[in-house]
């Protein structure tokens, strides 16, 4: 475990390798699981604002469930998590014609219609965000539909906090990453990591 500034980070981020490979995984990570990404109440009312915008990418049986329930819900941990359908799929799933499952949230944002990215919870996986007293905690979290991630990320040499640059900035900052950068360096000049 290191620490850069009020953060604790996993030696995983630093170690293990990641890339997304949509071609591979489908976009798995949004339709698995039991339960929606985790949103705190900023992005609950983000979301909400941009809802017209993605509305008509959504299924139908998404917008039934967001009619019902809203955006979010709490899950059995008390957590503040995205709609899912059928105790599956995120309502913000969207899909292509190979079948590849696309986020509306972040596919509005790429074309410009919005300024809201997606849940930062989405964004930084695979890390995991935690709240340790008064310290941020980041875990790289490892699943079996992100097999083809570590394999692409082993071939590019990229590590997990190098692939997820951009939403670590969005959380952080530019200067605690260029502290994170720092801090990288210095671990691989001693020979803590390679």
């Amino acid at each position: 475990m290191y620490q850069i500034g009020d953060v604790l980070i996993s030696d995983e981020v630093l170690t293990e390798h990641f890339v997304c490979d949509l071609e591979k995984c489908m976009g798995a990570c949004c339709i698995e699981g039991d339960a929606g990404a985790p949103v705190d109440l900023d992005e609950i009312m983000q979301i909400e604002e941009v809802l017209p915008v993605v509305w008509d990418q959504l299924s139908i049986p998404a917008r039934k469930v967001i009619n019902k329930q809203g955006v979010a819900y709490t899950d059995p941990e008390g957590q503040l998590v995205t709609s899912i359908v059928n105790g599956k799929d995120c309502v913000f799933t969207c899909y292509d014609e190979k079948g590849c499952c696309y986020c509306a949230l972040e596919k509005a944002y790429r074309e410009g219609k919005t300024k809201f990215y997606k849940p930062l919870s989405c964004h930084l996986y695979p890390i995991r965000h935690k709240k340790v007293g008064d310290l941020d905690a980041l875990n790289y979290h490892q699943w079996e539909v992100c097999k083809a991630a570590v394999v692409l990320g082993q071939k590019e040499n990229v590590r997990v906090y190098e692939f997820l640059r951009e939403p670590l900035i969005r959380m952080f900052g530019d200067a605690w990453y260029e502290e994170l950068l720092d801090a990288v360096a210095e671990l691989k000049r001693r020979g803590y990591i390679d």
